[in-house]
């Protein structure tokens, strides 16, 4: 659950505000919203692509789980994927930040994730990643978005076309995962459901 703080603010106040807790916000159309906590599975499933990515040969420090982006709004705006793996240019430009934010004028991440809480369309939870999320990372020109939903037991895989997302697919359990950014991944949707317990089958690099 989010608590909205009725405070309307700019991108540059919100960098700056303390409220002197270890509480973590969002900001959302200006306003402040507190975030809830993370699900155990949800943690483990971006745990596990962080450890795949590194053994695809990432970098470690390119891949960073909760750091913030400043997306296009009507508002000042942020988000926090679950994971991100940023480019070279971009782990360089957020060197000198005192904060771990991708900030409008900084290079795009390579890759966004989010793992979706339960929810059907129509719902908040479904329709901030599904729907909100997707526009949001699209503008701000994220080369490939994945939504991995363990309710429905599927992740999609979004890859930028111009200013939009196009489906590069909807991977059920039994399905490899394709990437245009990764094309030597070798994972299976259930691996990635699972966080790599059990997993009932394998992928092979083409």
């Amino acid at each position: 659950m989010t608590t909205a703080i009725e405070q309307r603010m700019g991108l540059d106040e919100y960098l700056a505000y303390d409220d002197g807790t270890d509480r973590r916000y969002e900001l959302i159309d200006g306003v402040l919203v507190e975030m809830g906590a993370e699900s155990t599975i949800n943690i483990q499933i971006a745990t596990f692509l962080l450890i795949h990515f590194v053994s695809l040969g990432v970098p470690y420090y390119l891949i960073t789980s909760k750091t913030e982006v400043a997306v296009p709004s009507r508002f000042a705006k942020t988000r926090y994927p679950d994971l991100m793996v940023m480019t070279e240019e971009l782990e360089a430009a957020m060197e000198a930040s005192a904060r771990s934010i991708v900030l409008p004028e900084m290079p795009a991440p390579r890759l966004v994730v989010e793992v979706v809480s339960p929810g059907e369309p129509g719902e908040e939870n479904y329709d901030r990643d599904y729907v909100e999320k997707r526009r949001e990372y699209a503008a701000r020109g994220i080369s490939e978005y994945w939504i991995v939903d363990p309710t429905h037991r599927v992740i999609v895989v979004l890859v930028l076309e111009g200013e939009v997302y196009r489906e590069l697919g909807v991977f059920g359990e039994g399905e490899c995962l394709k990437s245009a950014e990764f094309e030597d991944l070798a994972l299976t949707v259930e691996q990635v459901l699972r966080a790599g317990r059990e997993p009932s089958g394998f992928c092979i690099n083409p």
